[in-house]
């Protein structure tokens, strides 16, 4: 199978999650400037939100670009699936999140989602090497 078309999958989706990192940062560095913070959240909870958001994608994001770099041999189909459903999953988290602190919808979804794509890319991954 020739890697070469495969291996750019990852690079998609790590260039859009890229830019949903660089929106939930605007998001922090405007609300800096409106709160006049430098550092931490100033205990205000939007900022505490805002800073979660952003914090939250950081940590599931590179394992999750990691297994789909390495399952890059796998079907397309099978990896735009998984890289559609992370990027919907992390947007509705970051959207739950930055509305309330508590439970929301969007921010359940978005947990489910994100924690399914990250399973089934685990398995995945264990099993293509257990081949």
């Amino acid at each position: 199978m020739n890697t070469m078309l495969l291996a750019p999958i990852a690079g998609l989706y790590a260039g859009i999650l890229a830019l949903l990192l660089v929106v939930l940062a605007a998001r922090i560095i405007r609300l800096r400037w409106k709160l006049r913070l430098g550092l931490g959240d100033g205990g205000d909870r939007t900022m505490l939100r805002a800073v979660r958001a952003h914090g939250n994608a950081t940590e599931y994001l590179p394992i999750t670009l990691l297994l789909v770099a390495e399952l890059n041999h796998a079907s397309p189909v099978l990896l735009h699936t998984r890289g559609c459903v992370f990027v919907v999953s992390r947007v509705l988290h970051a959207i739950g999140l930055t509305r309330s602190g508590g439970p929301s919808w969007p921010r359940t979804v978005g947990t489910v989602g994100t924690v399914t794509v990250v399973v089934v890319l685990a398995v995945t991954a264990i099993l293509a090497f257990l081949r």
